[in-house]
């Protein structure tokens, strides 16, 4: 380094959730900065679950440019946002946080947008006309349904263990798109094109109390989770003889790209990034 240059530290960014140890995206944002040459430092950031507020305020004191949040804080981190994207008030809930100079910050929600390019781009499925069935109506289901909408499917049914829950999202959704809402009872045996894991069923090694009779054969199943070895809802889709089954890695890995893209203005090239993970995970 020449005389009377000082090292310049690279900008912070993090991602806050409780629990989150077993956290990705570090090593996926190590993996975008060492691709784009960006000078970005990335952590993962244990926030106690009545602290998520002082702890993004200490980080963002401290010079932090952006944080990912993750469960249970995205609804918190939607309060937190003094100014919010369209799709962030579309999911009155926030992934993606761009931790300004003056103070202010700026939430967005990029879970939508990493779905729709995993399920397209990266695995062809054409969501137009489609029938979608989303299971689940709290925060990951939030941040997904208004770009599936924009995609301009046949028909979305939000099923909910609460259905009250399911018919309060479809609601705030209607005027997107064709959106309906109701209870796993009432599924019947509707057919699908297109089902997607939205609860969090599989962190207690469960998977959503489905009809028998809802036909799953020829349809193109999809969970948010991801792990080591399939879910349990996406070992069920397979043995009901799904067409085409896929957790949430592709999703992981594009959303964190979006947030990239929004804090560093560069995209980052996904395909190499979803490989190297999905080989690391085994």
């Amino acid at each position: 380094m020449p005389a009377g240059t000082a090292h310049t530290p690279p900008d912070r960014y993090a991602v806050f959730g409780n629990p989150v140890a077993h956290s990705c995206s570090p090593w996926i944002h190590g993996r975008f900065a060492e691709q784009t040459g960006e000078q970005v430092h990335y952590e993962a950031i244990l926030a106690a679950h009545d602290g998520f507020a002082l702890a993004i305020t200490a980080f963002h004191d401290a010079g932090g440019k952006g944080a990912n949040v993750t469960l249970p804080f995205k609804e918190l981190a939607w309060e937190l946002a003094g100014e919010r994207s369209e799709r962030a008030e579309q999911a009155r809930a926030v992934n993606t946080l761009v931790l300004r100079p003056d103070g202010t910050r700026y939430g967005d929600n990029t879970d939508g947008v990493g779905l729709v390019r995993d399920l397209v781009t990266n695995h062809g499925v054409d969501l137009r006309n489609a029938a979608i069935l989303l299971l689940g109506a709290g925060g990951a289901a939030r941040g997904i349904v208004a770009p599936l909408l924009e995609q301009r499917p046949a028909r979305l049914v939000i099923a909910n263990r609460t259905p009250e829950r399911a018919r309060q999202l479809a609601e705030g959704a209607r005027a997107l798109g064709p959106v309906t809402a109701c209870g796993y009872d009432a599924l019947g045996n509707e057919r699908f094109t297109l089902i997607i894991n939205a609860t969090s069923a599989g962190i207690q090694g469960a998977r959503p109390s489905l009809p028998d009779a809802l036909p799953v054969a020829d349809a193109v199943c999809y969970d948010l989770m991801y792990g080591a070895a399939p879910t349990p809802f996406l070992r069920w889709a397979a043995g009901k003889g799904a067409r085409l089954t896929m957790d949430g890695i592709g999703m992981l890995v594009e959303q964190a790209a979006e947030s990239f893209a929004l804090w560093r203005s560069v995209r980052p090239d996904t395909a190499p990034v979803i490989a190297a993970l999905r080989q690391q995970r085994g």
